[in-house]
């Protein structure tokens, strides 16, 4: 009952607003540009230098000229623009973006964001533009699957990797709920998988707060 990578990135798009300037990162994050509803303009952002950036092309529309900062071929949305790498990165760090949404390795109750790098003394550090959205972005969400392939949980109540960003994280979608952070806690908005609150919260491993109900109404 637990939700795919595909259908994260769908719940995501949902909820970026018409009109909205939104920056997608690595991963599943990319996945959103290929959900967004109809009817709503939302102006992409790729720090390699596009503003309109589009979907993910047909194996016909490949342009191997077109690519985002993942290097994953993209299309470019009517008025869409390009510009140097300095320009990309002062639009992230001076508040121009609306939301960004990134993949996690560890967001912790008080909305810390950990993505770059594990403890592993093999990974790769791959920061890039990350700690500039994490600090540039107005709403930041983080897109992950809840729980390591070992069965860790991600959603913890402090970091144990190095951190990109403090207090930064507004929201968590994963494949078994959505969370939002609060000044009273973690509170649970939705929950995917067939699994009531309270075993959600087993689950998670620290008290959460039961705010589904809220959100049915809204």
């Amino acid at each position: 009952m637990r939700l795919s990578r595909a259908e994260i990135a769908a719940r995501v798009a949902q909820d970026i607003p018409d009109g909205a300037y939104a920056n997608l990162g690595i991963g599943v994050p990319t996945l959103v540009a290929d959900y967004l509803p109809e009817g709503r303009e939302i102006v992409l952002h790729t720090e390699n230098g596009l503003l309109g950036m589009g979907p993910a092309p047909s194996e016909d529309e490949i342009d191997e000229d077109l690519i985002n900062a993942g290097k994953i071929y993209v299309t470019e949305a009517p008025g869409a623009a390009y510009f140097h790498h300095a320009d990309s990165f002062a639009m992230m760090r001076g508040g121009h973006l609306d939301y960004c949404v990134l993949g996690a390795f560890q967001v912790s109750e008080g909305g810390d964001l950990a993505n770059w790098r594990t403890n592993s003394p093999s990974a790769i550090p791959g920061v890039g533009g990350a700690m500039d959205l994490a600090v540039g972005a107005k709403h930041v969400y983080v897109v992950m699957e809840l729980f390591t392939k070992t069965g860790d949980c991600k959603l913890v109540v402090n970091c144990d990797y190095p951190l990109t960003g403090k207090a930064c994280v507004e929201r968590v979608y994963t494949d078994v709920a959505l969370f939002e952070i609060r000044e009273d806690g973690v509170n649970v908005l939705e929950i995917f998988d067939d699994a009531s609150f309270e075993e959600v919260e087993r689950q998670v491993g620290f008290a959460l707060v039961d705010s589904t109900a809220e959100f049915a109404t809204l």
